[in-house]
């Protein structure tokens, strides 16, 4: 199983920011840069980093504590020729592991419409209709107990 850890070199941070972009801004016409945010370097985000043998990142996702013993998962992304092999799901079981050991007992995510059923499928419940990301994409509040 290929391992997963937080990005530690310029090459993975590159790897990491670049995947985030490829899948979750550039479709959309976003600029570079807007895969970024500001709370990214806080010291209780977790980023979890999901490396090829090639060192190309397959996928990404990131947990930030939002609220008492509430966690939110960003970022999740797994490059389009890794989808449907497990990757997405041992990123979000990483995230999930460092919740528990955060002592967290919830976690909170926007997915879009598309990527519902994934999290469905991994013990997530929708909440309600979230926001429309670039005026096209439909989110879902979604959470999971831990």
């Amino acid at each position: 199983m290929p391992n997963i850890s937080p990005p530690r070199t310029p090459a993975e941070w590159e790897a990491y920011y670049h995947l985030r972009y490829a899948v979750l801004r550039q479709p959309w016409g976003q600029p570079e840069g807007s895969e970024r945010a500001e709370d990214d370097a806080h010291p209780t985000t977790t980023h979890a980093l999901l490396l090829g043998p090639d060192g190309q990142a397959l996928g990404v996702g990131r947990l930030h504590p939002s609220a008492d013993q509430q966690g939110q998962v960003r970022f999740m992304a797994v490059h389009p020729q890794a989808q449907g092999q497990g990757v997405g799901r041992q990123v979000l079981e990483y995230l999930e592991a460092a919740a528990r050991q955060q002592g967290l007992t919830e976690i909170v995510l926007h997915a879009r419409q598309l990527a519902v059923p994934f999290y469905e499928r991994l013990g997530y419940a929708v909440v309600a209709p979230s926001h429309t990301l670039f005026g096209t994409v439909p989110h879902f509040l979604m959470r999971k107990d831990l």
